[in-house]
């Protein structure tokens, strides 16, 4: 969204109140979020806003299993197509994955590595699938009662 003569924080000031990624909850003691798809933390703040900074980082579930990361490139402002890059990383362990949006995020934004490895923690841990609970063993007289029936 940053235009070349204009700065981040002027567009930060003027959409901070209000902008199409902002959601205000009354409740929570007012809590804002974003729901902007490079805000890496769903807060609404400016180190996080991906629409505001020339270099924003976002991590969302694949299609197919896996996590994509998306980089805003800082130069490409009048050429939309060539705006992002995505990475995929679907066919990878998890442990591969996490190393390898560490080693992209790290050279582009130091500040959000953490960030980024946490949610892509986060959307792998969600995509797994879920164990069934075993059957509670019986303790106690209950066992004793059992064994002997």
């Amino acid at each position: 969204m940053s235009l070349s003569n204009v700065s981040a924080d002027l567009i930060w000031e003027i959409t901070r109140s209000q902008n199409s990624y902002l959601v205000k909850r009354t409740s929570g003691g007012g809590v804002q979020f974003s729901r902007d798809p490079l805000n890496l933390t769903n807060k609404h703040s400016r180190k996080y806003a991906g629409f505001v900074n020339d270099k924003a980082v976002g991590v969302v579930p694949g299609e197919k299993g896996g996590v994509v990361v998306t980089t805003k490139k800082a130069g490409s402002i009048t050429k939309p197509s060539a705006r992002y890059t995505r990475a995929f990383g679907a066919n990878k362990t998890a442990r591969k994955t996490y190393k390898a949006i560490a080693r992209q995020v790290a050279n582009y934004r130091p500040d959000l590595l953490k960030v980024a490895v946490a949610r892509a923690s986060a959307i792998r841990r969600s995509q797994r699938a879920v164990k069934p609970e075993p059957a509670q063993k019986l303790r106690g007289n209950a066992a004793k009662k059992a064994a002997s029936a």
